[in-house]
Formats: C-alpha cells, sequence, structure tokens
C-alpha cells in the first residue's frame, strides 16, 4: 500500500477541491480516497492532485527535437521515427498527460503500424509513456491533405505511397485501407474529409471523399467496434462527416450555426485543437500557407465559442506536434479564454475524453480506478495556468516524475 498526500484533490463530480488529498493506491489502481494514510506515504506538500490528463489529438511518430520538418518525410526512416517517439512520449507524459489518442501516421513506413509498436512497447514498460490508443495511418485519398507528399509539394513519384500506409481512393479501397489498419491493430480510425491549413493545394475547407466513400469507412469501421476521427475544416465538409456517421470531428475551424446544430443532434464530438489559432508557429510557412492561417485563424477562434456555448460535445486535444510536445496544457488554457470554464476544461480533459475512448477505469481520482495521478502547484479551478507547471507524474501507481 501507498499513499499519496497533499493539499488537497480535484473531485470532477462536485466540482471541488477536497482537502487535504489522501489517495491510496495498491497495485496499479486507487485503493481509497480520504480517510487515515496506510503504507509508504509520499508527502507532496502543497500540490493539488488532479487524474492525469489526456490529449485526444497527437501524433508522438512525428516533430519533436532535431526534425526538419519539410525533409522529415524523405529523410526520417521508420527507426528513426520509433526512436523520436521514445522522447515525445516521455515529454507528455511528463507533462501530465497519461492518455492519448495517436492520431494517424502519414508518412512512409512501409506498411508498418508504428504507433501501434510504440504502445506495446509502453505498456510493456520498456519506455515511458502515455497509455496510447493507436489508429495506425490516416486514410486520405491521393492528394489529400494527410497526404504527406501534400506538406512539402513534392513532385510526382516522389515518396509514393501504398494503400496500407492510408493512400486510398474509392469504396472498394477505403474499405480495404480500414481492414488493414485493423488486422494490424488500430483501435480507431483516422480519416481526411478536408483541406487544412498547411495544405498547398485547395481550399481549406473543401471535402475530400464522397459521402459514399465516407459511409463505407464508417461502416468499415463501426461493425468490427472501432470509432472514427475526421480532420475536417469546411462546414459543408463536417456535416458530409457527421450524417456519415462519423463519430469525432477534429479541428472543426469553419463550422457554422447549421454544422453546430447537426452535431448537436447526432452527438458527435469535437476536438477543437484551438490553441493552434493562437499557438502555431507559421513564420517559416510558404506565403500561400501564412495567408490561409490569417484567414483561418480568427474563424477557428469564433466556430469553437460557438460550439461551446451551444453545448457541443469537447474533448482535448492538440495536434502535437503542430504545437511542441509536452506543451499540451496549452490547450487547457485555450479553451478557458473560448468560453470554458476550467471546471469544464478539466472535465474535457478527464471524464469526457474517457467517454470519447469508451473507457471507464480512468478519468476520475476515485477508488477502483486507475492509479493515473498528477500534481500542480496550486488550484486549478481558480487559475488554469497551473496544469503547465506539473510537479508529480504517476501512471498505473508507478511515479514517473517527482
Amino acid at each position: 500500500m501507498l499513499t499519496l498526500k497533499a493539499a488537497g484533490l480535484l473531485d470532477l463530480d462536485t466540482g471541488e477541491i477536497v482537502r487535504p488529498g489522501i489517495l491510496r493506491i495498491e497495485g496499479d489502481r486507487i485503493a481509497g480516497v480520504g480517510g487515515a494514510p496506510q503504507g509508504e506515504i509520499i508527502d507532496l506538500g502543497d500540490l493539488i492532485l488532479l487524474p492525469g490528463l489526456m490529449d485526444m489529438e497527437v501524433n508522438l511518430l512525428m516533430g519533436g527535437r532535431g526534425e526538419t520538418a519539410a525533409y522529415s518525410p524523405v529523410q526520417d526512416d521508420p527507426a528513426l521515427r520509433m526512436l523520436r517517439a521514445v522522447g515525445n512520449a516521455r515529454r507528455t507524459l511528463r507533462a501530465g498527460f497519461t492518455t492519448v489518442r495517436n492520431l494517424g501516421l502519414f508518412v512512409k513506413t512501409g506498411g508498418y503500424l508504428l504507433d501501434v509498436a510504440l504502445a506495446k512497447a509502453i505498456d510493456s514498460g520498456w519506455i515511458d509513456g502515455p497509455r496510447v490508443i493507436p489508429a495506425g495511418h490516416a486514410i486520405t485519398p491521393t492528394g489529400g491533405h494527410l497526404d504527406p507528399t501534400m506538406f512539402a509539394a513534392f513532385a510526382p513519384g516522389v515518396l509514393p505511397l501504398t494503400l496500407e500506409e492510408g493512400i486510398a481512393n474509392g469504396v472498394d479501397e477505403v474499405r480495404k485501407a480500414v481492414r488493414y489498419q485493423i488486422k494490424h491493430g488500430a483501435q480507431l480510425i483516422k480519416v481526411c474529409c478536408s483541406g487544412g491549413v498547411m495544405s498547398h493545394t485547395g481550399l481549406p475547407g473543401a471535402q475530400h471523399y464522397s459521402d459514399e466513400e465516407l459511409r463505407a469507412i464508417v461502416d468499415e469501421a463501426h461493425r468490427r467496434g472501432l470509432k472514427v476521427a475526421a480532420h475536417t475544416h469546411g462546414a459543408d465538409a463536417v456535416k458530409s462527416a457527421v450524417r456519415a456517421g462519423i463519430d469525432c470531428i477534429e479541428h472543426g475551424f469553419l463550422i457554422d450555426d447549421e454544422t453546430i446544430e447537426l452535431m448537436l443532434e447526432r452527438g458527435t464530438w469535437l476536438v477543437p485543437t484551438t490553441f493552434l489559432a493562437d499557438g502555431m508557429d507559421v513564420s517559416k510557412a510558404a506565403p500561400e500557407l501564412k495567408a490561409k492561417a490569417a484567414e483561418m485563424f480568427p474563424r477557428a477562434r469564433e466556430s469553437v465559442r460557438k460550439a461551446i456555448e451551444a453545448g457541443v460535445k469537447i474533448a482535448v486535444g492538440t495536434d502535437a506536434p503542430a504545437i511542441p510536445h509536452g506543451k499540451n496544457a496549452s490547450e487547457l488554457v485555450a479553451l478557458t479564454t473560448r468560453g470554458m470554464s476550467p471546471l469544464e476544461v478539466l472535465r474535457a480533459a478527464t471524464v469526457r475524453a474517457a467517454e470519447l475512448i469508451s473507457v471507464t477505469d480512468r478519468g476520475r481520482l476515485a477508488e477502483g480506478l486507475l492509479a493515473d495521478v498528477i500534481g500542480v502547484p496550486g488550484d486549478p479551478l481558480q487559475d488554469i495556468t497551473v496544469t503547465q507547471n506539473v510537479r508529480f507524474v504517476m501512471k498505473g501507481g508507478k511515479v514517473f516524475d517527482r
């Protein structure tokens, strides 16, 4: 038995800080909340304990130290990407994020699902990192936003990708692409439904897949019990995705009132990645991409404000490395500037995220749940920025940072 003793802990159900904060840990679970300490005591002083945070959109295989974005798709082999992911995973965990969705590789791997391997390595205790829900390769059409040749505007014939790596066109191919990801360990499916800020060609909101293709992707995933997340910006593209049955919209920068009403009607989730509109560095981007960002980011801020006000289901996600790995809590701060209270934001990063990934074993500090616990230097209900300064991290009863 191990006891964590702190100044307080957050009860997400009541929305209050319980003082003092006493958690008894046995194995990888919380054995009790409150009461007398038992066994070894870890005294965390003035820290406030929270459940481990969750990030619903990262790509741990991309970004991090030493990456040159323009050339990474042709310079980095799968071995190098895995080694980079080790550092990214460690930084993410030490930032207080104990569960993440890794939303879709869009790099050359020869068909290997690197995030599936990363998740297995972390679960086996070989490396430190958050619990990873892997999507394998993002499903995207030729020339779609998540076709990696679009990011550096490569010439024809440079970096050809295969169906196994997510490039799929037509109903038969998208069905086969989804089946391939599932066969090799994907736990959800990521699809590209529209253009994006960093696409070199085309409108950022233009729909990429036909309605028929989207329905086929959803059908294949749902029949196997997997949810589908969709990179989508444009209002019409989001509406098509929602009508096709896609479970979660990533970004949604250009959604309008009609789209929001449809998302409410269908119960579709939004992972708004709204800090991108404040903190994404486009200073070295091509002029046409800077122009896109200047147009889209103000609209993105307004769209998420409207979605929050309307009551759309929201979970926290960052799109790291579009913002640096380890800076994930910047999204929590940004969401408070869009109209969410600190408590609502913390729920979006814990219990709401757990609902999105259909798990009941984490997200609260409660008896019987996984001992995923972090400590911050102050009351996050009064100052959400304390989540950017995590001082203690425990995952599954093991201390990773103190």
